[in-house]
């Protein structure tokens, strides 16, 4: 059953109508291509004046592409690797071997799974310690093989339970924050839907960050934030108004590098034809960074990162 949310009254209206029509009813051809004409419009009027909240609940929708669904529609020769060669292998950070194109890569994401059991094997995307170390383990490969990285971002934040600060959950990710500051190899990462906190930078360091037109990318969620600022949880749209979250926002505080723009209506709507986009812009930003000489990278890469840290 499609989920829509309350700004798209009108287009369930119109896809009620299409299902009410007989498609093989020749009487309807016009009707239905009238319906899908105006439907089309209406989804790129809405979805061209989100507000912060509204792009929020598109970035967590049930139905939006995952950073399995971009692998499996993207990359080819998948060879998934798992384990941190310390603790455990954690489910929520998946990566591995794969090519795009006749490119190779190592790939690293985060994964939230789309029914219980799969959220459930994920921790719906909320990485430990191990998943961070793991992703250190695969930088190192990827510098050893001197093959570009790319990481696609989707989590609400890193795991804050008790076993995670046990071992180690704020030194983990500053360590992987610090192997992809240093790997001698291009980064590029995508901010697929939410990107939060620090889960999010431990994997999203690179030379070149990406961000979904309706994805979300701050330090805190809406949620934390109004229920620090405002000690209630009725105070969200504020929240995500102050944070600054939007593709929109981050692109202008050059904390990320490049919106990719989505299919009327959000990547929800079509796994496939969305894939189509982030694969295009995979492709022309890899080979804009294997153009830099290594050293210019890493060099370009810390100050990058230095500016934003001194603005804040």
């Amino acid at each position: 059953m499609v989920k829509y949310f309350d700004f798209e009254r009108d287009i369930q209206k119109i896809d009620d109508l299409l299902d009410s029509l007989d498609k093989f009813n020749s009487d309807n051809s016009s009707k239905i291509n009238q319906l899908q004409l105006e439907r089309t419009h209406k989804l790129k009027s809405i979805y061209s004046r989100l507000e912060p909240w509204q792009k929020v609940q598109v970035s967590r929708h049930n139905d939006r592409p995952h950073s399995i669904d971009y692998i499996n529609n993207i990359f080819g020769n998948i060879i998934y690797l798992h384990g941190d060669k310390k603790f455990a292998d954690d489910s929520a950070i998946i990566g591995g071997f794969a090519k795009i194109e006749n490119q190779s890569i190592i790939f690293i994401g985060t994964e939230k799974g789309n029914t219980m059991d799969t959220r459930l094997k994920h921790n719906f995307g909320m990485a430990k310690p191990e998943g961070y170390r793991k992703s250190q383990r695969l930088i190192a490969l990827a510098e050893k093989f001197n093959l570009p990285v790319v990481t696609l971002v989707d989590t609400a934040g890193a795991f804050p339970g008790k076993d995670a600060e046990e071992r180690g959950q704020s030194e983990s990710i500053a360590s992987s924050i610090l192997s992809f500051l240093r790997v001698m190899t291009p980064t590029l990462s995508v901010i697929i839907g939410e990107g939060g906190s620090g889960g999010a930078i431990g994997i999203a360091t690179s030379d070149k960050v990406l961000m979904l037109e309706h994805s979300t990318y701050s330090v805190i969620s809406p949620e934390g934030c109004a229920s620090i600022l405002w000690r209630s949880t009725n105070f969200l749209q504020e929240a995500a108004n102050t944070l600054k979250l939007t593709s929109e926002d981050c692109k202008k505080f050059e904390i990320i590098d490049d919106i990719i723009p989505e299919i009327p209506g959000g990547a929800h709507r079509n796994h496939l034809e969305q894939s189509k986009i982030v694969k295009e812009f995979l492709l022309d930003n890899i080979e804009k960074l294997k153009s830099f000489p290594i050293e210019d990278l890493i060099k370009r890469r810390k100050k990058k990162y230095l500016n934003i840290t001194s603005d804040i």
